[in-house]
């Protein structure tokens, strides 16, 4: 007997919509679902994450994942929650973004196991690519009318603002390649369930309303809620883009602190969505933080969990000691072991100067660090002053006036750490 989908997906608040009889369906015996995902990137973000969690909370409830890999639909851009057309990708791009997404897929499912609900990584590129546009608008349009077409939300949107762009029939038919997909998959995979964001389910049922037209079949839909933050600004951005799940393009240190610092009320309902961690674990999680909320345990499980998932143990280490760096004891050692990017993440924002390697050759005394040749104090006095009162660390260790930076303080070969007290930070960056 399988174990109920549905059921675990409701009490961890991922469940829109689904279509009636969904739930019943799943019980009968083990059963295979899909999700779209866009190959626009060589990387998912983590606004793909709560597809991917669905995708393994199917398998672990014994059903057969799909992840399909959107090569054709990649090449046209979904117009759903769109102002405007996305950039069209070449082939050799699409193959690459999909090898990246199915290493970072296979973190999270099972595709090499000899079960029978191993994950199936897909293409539509594969057969999407051998149609005529003939033979597609005589098997595949004749039997979707432009009225049904125009009810969907996503088509009413764009069509109703006042963008001068308009909306292109090549994202018209988008719904029409996206329902070819399902019927598709229905026939070479026994697929019939699609699941994806609410914002999907106009293109999800026009797969459904293919099956039952062209092969008199059944398929199902079920969506998931769209993500959001109770402050109303965007979920899995900050001011420098996306969190990505490539730790190239997001530190494993930045991507730790994106969740350790989310707020109270999201983190009671993001630890449901983004851990496996029981209902138990959670409900108890969830009322020592009540009772405790300046501890941040609540954030800080959050973020052990999805950063040893998503990157390993290590990298979750190596973050966790370099957020002590800022806010907790640490010595130059310490900010030795910091890799370039973490350190560069850790001091992002931090006022900075640029000097020359040769300022070392015969050392930099700590006046000219300081102030004359830096201008992180404002005077040579003031800097004077600062390290008579003990004030000035470098690389997180006191010094005094006479004390001369070298190549020996370097950390990788090209940073010093000023600090002022507890709080003022200031890098000299040697070029």
């Amino acid at each position: 007997m399988a174990k109920n989908f549905v059921a675990e997906l409701q009490w961890r608040g991922m469940l829109h919509d689904a279509m009636p009889g969904t739930e019943e369906h799943l019980l009968t015996g083990m059963q295979t679902a899909y999700v779209g995902i866009d190959p626009t990137a060589d990387s998912l973000h983590i606004g793909h994450m709560v597809s991917v969690m669905m995708l393994r909370h199917f398998q672990l409830a014994g059903h057969r994942p799909l992840a399909l890999v959107g090569g054709a639909t990649g090449m046209i851009g979904d117009p759903s929650g769109k102002s405007a057309e996305r950039n069209l990708l070449d082939e050799p791009t699409l193959r690459h973004n999909q090898d990246a997404i199915k290493k970072q897929l296979s973190r999270f499912l099972e595709f090499e196991s000899t079960s029978p609900n191993a994950a199936v990584l897909v293409n539509n590129y594969d057969w999407m690519k051998d149609f005529s546009f003939l033979g597609f608008i005589r098997d595949i349009g004749k039997h979707i009318t432009v009225n049904y077409m125009m009810a969907k939300d996503s088509v009413r949107k764009r069509l109703s603002t006042d963008a001068k762009e308009g909306m292109s029939f090549t994202e018209f038919t988008y719904q029409l390649v996206q329902g070819y997909d399902f019927l598709h998959l229905y026939r070479e995979y026994d697929c019939t369930l699609q699941m994806g964001g609410s914002d999907q389910w106009g293109n999800i049922t026009t797969g459904t309303e293919l099956i039952r037209r062209i092969d008199g079949g059944k398929g199902y839909a079920l969506t998931c809620p769209l993500i959001t933050k109770a402050d109303g600004t965007k979920f899995g951005k900050t001011e420098s883009g996306n969190i990505w799940l490539d730790p190239a393009r997001t530190s494993p240190y930045k991507f730790y602190q994106y969740w350790l610092n989310t707020s109270d009320e999201d983190a009671e309902k993001y630890i449901k969505i983004f851990t496996f961690l029981s209902q138990q674990e959670i409900q108890d999680l969830i009322q020592k933080h009540r009772e405790a909320p300046h501890a941040r345990e609540l954030q800080r499980k959050l973020a052990e969990e999805i950063t040893i998932m998503v990157h390993s143990k290590d990298d979750l280490d190596n973050a966790i000691q370099a957020s002590t760096i800022l806010f907790g004891k640490s010595t130059s050692g310490d900010l030795k072991q910091l890799d370039k990017q973490t350190f560069l993440d850790v001091f992002d924002g931090v006022p900075q100067a640029e000097l020359p390697i040769s300022e070392l050759e015969n050392g930099l005394d700590m006046i000219g660090a300081l102030s004359a040749k830096t201008g992180f104090l404002s005077s040579n006095g003031e800097a004077r002053r600062e390290l008579k009162q003990n004030s000035i660390s470098v690389n997180k260790a006191k010094v005094k006036e006479d004390y001369v930076i070298s190549k020996v303080d370097l950390i990788n070969d090209q940073f010093v750490l000023l600090q002022r007290g507890k709080k003022n930070y200031f890098v000299l960056v040697f070029e």
